[in-house]
């Protein structure tokens, strides 16, 4: 296998995980699991932009990255601070129920 072919592998690979991702944001209702599918986008998103830099000999594509990286974190962060306060407040409650953190 060539490296153009490798390139597009890698492409496609991207474009699939970043439709899981998409179908599981908008399909399942659980806040963690939601938080999941963002950082599974975020991550093939991530796969292209390294791809990208490998095609046109770059390494902006990897510097990107890193950005995407800490913004993926700090994210995290804040979901998982909602996802706690939200379940303290009321146990087995979905993306719906956000409403309920307004105090």
């Amino acid at each position: 296998m060539d490296a153009q072919n490798l390139d597009l592998a890698y492409l496609a690979l991207a474009a699939i995980l970043f439709a899981i991702g998409g179908v599981g944001l908008l399909i399942r209702r659980n806040p963690l699991v939601m938080i999941m599918c963002v950082e599974l986008m975020l991550n093939a998103v991530n796969l292209t932009f390294v791809t990208f830099g490998k095609m046109l000999n770059d390494i902006t594509g990897q510097v990107i990255v890193f950005f995407v990286l800490v913004v993926a974190a700090a994210e995290v962060v804040v979901g998982l601070g909602l996802v706690v306060a939200m379940s303290r407040r009321r146990p087995g409650a979905d993306a719906d129920d956000l409403r309920l953190l307004r105090g």
